[in-house]
């Protein structure tokens, strides 16, 4: 069976309790824990970088449409790996920007596409557009065009329904080794959003079968049950054709982990995000450094 890691990064939590130690708890509120720089910035206090973090908006065109993106990477002006990542339901919102600004902490230049904004598409549409995967396709292109980029691969990084289109720029596009090199899942969609509940529930998309790229999934233990099940479904399936594929599961951790903000953000979902960005930082790395 393939690698299940149930358990939090004890260094992880060691430094948040820490750093929350040292921190000024925020007047009326339980979340002692809370840390601004961690949560604004990316600043982590494990064994990893942090860099400070620039931000540049960025247009590219795909078949006449203008697909807006975020580019974000360290300020310094040196050569780093290349992680496209991609938003799910929720779209390029000030919650996935953040995500993308903490991934771009730890070393990465990291473009985000806003893939509904350049079809006039509201926020957590129902459907989906099979157009998207196109122009998530051609943010591929134009992350691997950039110079300050370390070597001519990526690797994907998605979100909830980000999943299912990240596997088609894979192996629908056929971008898996030459141009990709790894993909990591947060709680991944892995099945055609327009299908019906069987599918969703007792199946998942037959590309998964065609993976021929490393792949780590990180979930919650009670995420919403079909999206545990399929994701759970295709990792065996994965493993079971000889494919690499490392299950990060967390006890006690819903759906979200990452985005929950506010009052609704609990303990185990600050060190279930601490200890994921760590597994997907020596993950990348191991990928396109190596």
């Amino acid at each position: 069976m393939f690698p299940v890691l149930r358990s939090f990064c004890l260094l992880a939590a060691t430094a948040l309790i820490s750093a929350a130690l040292t921190a000024d708890e925020p007047t009326g509120s339980d979340n002692w824990w809370w840390d601004d720089d961690w949560w604004e910035d990316g600043v982590m206090y494990a064994d990893l970088e942090n860099h400070d973090v620039a931000i540049e908006r960025i247009e590219y065109e795909r078949d006449g449409i203008g697909i807006p993106a975020m580019v974000a990477r360290p300020t310094d002006g040196e050569d780093y790996p290349a992680i496209l990542w991609t938003h799910g339901r929720r779209g390029l919102d000030d919650l996935a920007e953040l995500h993308v600004k903490r991934l771009a902490a730890r070393g990465f230049v990291v473009l985000a596409p806003d893939l509904y904004t350049g079809r006039f598409m509201e926020s957590h549409p129902l459907d989906h557009d099979y157009e998207l995967e196109g122009d998530l396709n051609k943010g591929l292109d134009v992350l691997l065009e950039r110079e300050d980029i370390i070597g001519n691969r990526a690797c994907l990084l998605s979100i909830t329904r980000g999943g299912y289109k990240a596997l088609k720029v894979a192996v629908t596009f056929e971008r898996q080794v030459e141009d990709v090199a790894c993909w990591a899942g947060y709680y991944p969609h892995l099945q055609d959003p327009n299908l019906g509940e069987p599918h969703q529930v007792y199946r998942y998309a037959n590309e998964v079968n065609q993976l021929e790229i490393p792949m780590m999934i990180l979930i919650g233990d009670e995420e919403q049950y079909q999206r545990h099940r399929t994701a759970r479904m295709a990792a065996d399936g994965l493993e079971s054709r000889g494919g690499e594929v490392l299950w990060i599961e967390y006890p006690g951790v819903g759906r979200g982990f990452d985005f929950r903000n506010g009052n609704n953000r609990t303990f185990a979902d600050d060190l279930a995000s601490r200890d994921a960005m760590t597994r997907v930082t020596r993950f990348v790395n191991q990928h396109l450094r190596d």
